[in-house]
């Protein structure tokens, strides 16, 4: 297996971890990996496809270098010491097979195009799809610690990548390969082993030079692609954060930090264009220079009587015809190399090992009321960084539990932990009397349902939000769901209903109006266990009101547990416990929290404080005068 590399290399980081440009010898091992995805198991149509493909391949490269043959044919009909009579006739069915000739090249090579595409776009697609699946398999860890817009890249790089190979090895190096070797068959058959000595030579110094060119010009499209990957991630980061740059005005830092990113790309592809000007001239020398070679001798050939004028034609047609894929050997070279580069990068982040995975035996959580335990849980994200220390707790079936405490103070953490993201270091979780690394994550997490502090919704309609909480509910259901959330009067009023787009991220919805949707989708989604986290805290406090109704209502009869900035929302709560410093510092009822007078009883007055004092202000606010409210004098009122 190969290994992610942390440090960075000349040549340009890696997209995905930063490290150097990988090795040829990888690239190799990657071309081996991906030669299965071309031969599927199970799939007879796509192994039939390929190999008429290669045998339209072959005839192409048959037809390819007869055609020749017969230019030379007509050629020598066509001289002055052809007879008279077989100049008008047989020339002209001669001239003929050549043009059915030039069109079944082109014709064998597009129907070959055609009946491999299915296999080249099959390839890409499971690539693609096993990718995508494999970095929602990813660890939380993992995507907190990557950008979004430089993982998109690499799976788009990665897939387009696949096609260009595709196309340029097997139709255009290896057919190139194929009529190469039958040139040299021909030149040794037809004239002699010079002709075929010369020609061998200068396709050897003419790949020579190219590889060694476009090794060199492979260092700035590499720069090109970093550069370009750093200025994508800046550019969508940026734009996710859209609201964040206004509130500051950081329109033109903004710019200026894409800016910086483009212009390291314009320096490295300045630097490329340059360097394919000078390939484009020394291929053309190389190449010219054996041709007039093999030209005089064909023209020496003929003086001599050894050799026809269509023999002389025969060998410029053969170079000639030989040109046009070698012409384009230094740009099919890179982009094989970068689709070889691309390939592993994407290969690599396949690789990435799933911090959370099943175990080999695990089964489907089985839920019966839905008891929460938790026995002396130890976890810190990393050694540096304790988070929670040997804090046990019990949550009864269809009871409520709230967790309360400082920022920091490890409470979301809790959640994560729950939902199995990440792996407890010391201590069990137990759902059920099962421990939850013995159950599959997809049957533990089907049974807990979350509303998150910060709600981010898909960039679709409202409908399409709520019911991703349960994707085969019907109309009815989703509408019964945006009623128990108190949204349904809001949806109502919009032109659109439930087909009204959110915008990126849900920013064309409030706050509010956006947490109330990842209410009604949980309740659509309907899980025996409930995590509400912060589930009120972007809420007015009349909408508040509301929704701890309609969450009160929800909760009934369902394991919950309550991770609550605001002490009001917990007052209700079976048992609350109180984290500071990743321990259970209090822990019992409100009354008996308030009763003993420690940290509870001093967040919950100065909540009480700062409500009062909002309160008293906003009275201020009321009654004071237009003017005092221009000067502002009604805040000293408030303060006094």
């Amino acid at each position: 297996m190969r290994h992610l590399k942390s440090s960075a290399g000349e040549g340009g980081a890696h997209p995905v971890t930063g490290g150097a440009a990988p090795a040829t010898h990888r690239q190799w091992e990657t071309l081996r990996t991906f030669l299965p995805y071309l031969w599927p198991v199970g799939r007879v149509d796509l192994k039939a496809r390929v190999i008429i493909a290669m045998v339209l391949l072959i005839a192409s490269k048959v037809v390819t270098v007869y055609v020749p043959f017969l230019y030379r044919d007509a050629t020598n009909l066509l001289s002055p010491k052809s007879a008279a009579g077989a100049v008008i006739a047989v020339p002209v069915m001669l001239i003929i097979a050549y043009g059915v000739g030039r069109i079944l090249m082109v014709l064998l090579g597009q129907i070959r195009d055609g009946v491999f595409a299915k296999v080249s776009q099959n390839a890409v697609r499971a690539l693609a799809l096993k990718t995508f699946r494999h970095l929602h398999a990813l660890s939380l860890r993992f995507h907190l610690e990557r950008r979004t817009g430089g993982l998109s890249r690499v799976i788009e790089r990665g897939t387009k990548a696949i096609d260009l190979l595709l196309r340029f090895s097997l139709f255009n190096i290896i057919p190139t390969i194929i009529e190469l070797a039958l040139v040299a068959v021909i030149f040794t058959w037809a004239f002699n082993i010079w002709f075929t000595l010369v020609t061998a030579i200068t396709i050897l110094v003419y790949i020579a030079f190219t590889f060694s060119v476009t090794e060199w010009r492979t260092r700035f499209h590499r720069q090109m692609n970093t550069l370009d990957t750093e200025a994508n991630t800046k550019a969508i980061d940026s734009l996710l954060n859209f609201e964040t740059v206004k509130y500051f005005g950081n329109e033109e830092h903004e710019a200026r930090r894409f800016d910086r990113s483009m212009e390291g790309y314009e320096r490295a592809a300045v630097k490329t264009t340059t360097s394919l000007s000078i390939l484009n001239a020394g291929q053309t020398a190389i190449f010219t220079t054996g041709l007039t070679i093999l030209m005089l001798m064909a023209g020496q050939g003929v003086a001599d009587g050894t050799m026809t004028i269509g023999d002389f034609v025969m060998v410029n047609a053969y170079l000639i015809q030989l040109y046009q894929p070698l012409n384009l050997l230094g740009t099919v070279y890179r982009e094989i190399r970068q689709a070889l580069i691309d390939m592993e990068t994407m290969f690599d982040l396949l690789e990435v090992p799933g911090e959370v995975r099943d175990a080999p035996d695990a089964r489907p959580l089985g839920v019966r009321g839905g008891e929460i335990v938790f026995e002396n849980v130890s976890f810190a994200y990393d050694k540096d960084r304790g988070i929670l220390d040997n804090v046990s707790f019990r949550v009864p079936a269809g009871r409520t539990l709230a967790i309360v405490g400082p920022s920091g103070a490890g409470k979301s953490t809790i959640s994560r932990i729950l939902f199995r993201f990440y792996d407890i270091a010391a201590g069990r979780v137990l759902v059920d009397g099962q421990d939850i690394r013995e159950v599959t994550q997809a049957s533990l997490r089907a049974a807990v349902g979350m509303v998150p502090q910060d709600t981010v919704l898909f960039n679709d309609t409202i409908r399409y939000n709520i019911r991703y909480g349960r994707p085969d509910a019907t109309d009815a259901d989703v509408a019964a769901a945006a009623e128990q959330a108190q949204i349904a009067a809001f949806i109502a009023r919009l032109p659109k209903g439930y087909d009204t787009a959110v915008g990126e991220r849900g920013l064309k919805l409030s706050g509010g109006e956006k947490q109330r949707v990842a209410i009604a989708r949980t309740i659509l989604k309907n899980p025996p266990i409930l995590i509400l986290d912060e589930a009120t805290s972007a809420l007015d406090t009349h909408t508040e009101k509301e929704i701890q109704a309609a969450l009160k209502r929800v909760s009934q009869d369902r394991t919950t547990l309550i991770i609550a900035h605001r002490l009001s929302t917990v007052i209700d709560a079976d048992e609350i416990i109180v984290l500071d410093h990743g321990r259970i510092a209090e822990r019992g009822r409100h009354e008996e929290l308030l009763a003993l007078g420690g940290r509870y009883a001093a967040m919950w007055n100065r909540q009480r404080e700062a409500d009062a004092a909002r309160e008293k202000l906003k009275e201020t606010l009321e009654d004071a005068s237009p003017a005092e409210r221009a000067s502002g004098s009604f805040e000293m009122a408030g303060k006094g």
